[in-house]
């Protein structure tokens, strides 16, 4: 990118001190910590993960079960990678798969009944994680920088 190929007298890349840079790392970096923390969290007390987590919160979502390309697109990851999380969860017995009746090329995955039970007690779990994580952030600031980050997401070209 153009804004690096040059430093200033100080040696740091120009366009370092933007707002929207700084904006972009200090995102990144919350995002990358908290995310540490609940892999690690899910891994210690559930033995699972949280793309597996990802894919029961969609399915929990959808009661009717989801195509596979409709739930790669709703995780924002590829085909394949939800294929490799979808196989382990239906060995698991938490998910089903069923030929599409609309369409026989595809299939719907959904929860179990025993799927329906495990998502909640991990969902219990995230929540209660998520609250520790921001617990020494005022209410007020966390109103806000939702509403922000809404924004932001609304910019950015997604939904808010």
């Amino acid at each position: 990118m153009a804004l690096f190929d040059k430093s200033s007298e100080e040696g740091v890349p120009v366009g370092a001190g933007t707002p929207e840079l700084r904006m972009w790392v200090r995102l990144l970096a919350c995002a990358k910590i908290g995310e540490k923390q609940l892999r690690r969290r899910f891994e210690d007390q559930f033995d699972t993960t949280l793309p597996r987590f990802d894919v029961l919160a969609a399915l929990y979502r959808a009661p009717e079960g989801l195509r596979m390309s409709a739930l790669s697109r709703d995780l924002l990851v590829s085909n394949g990678n939800v294929t490799v999380v979808v196989r382990h969860l239906q060995e698991r017995g938490l998910i089903v798969s069923q030929i599409n009746p609309l369409d026989a090329r595809s299939a719907i995955v959904s929860l179990t009944p025993m799927g329906r039970k495990h998502f909640l007690e991990l969902a219990e779990a995230h929540h209660r994680w998520i609250s520790e994580l921001f617990a020494e952030v005022p209410a007020t600031q966390k109103e806000e920088l939702a509403r922000m980050l809404g924004d932001v997401r609304g910019a950015l070209g997604g939904k808010r």
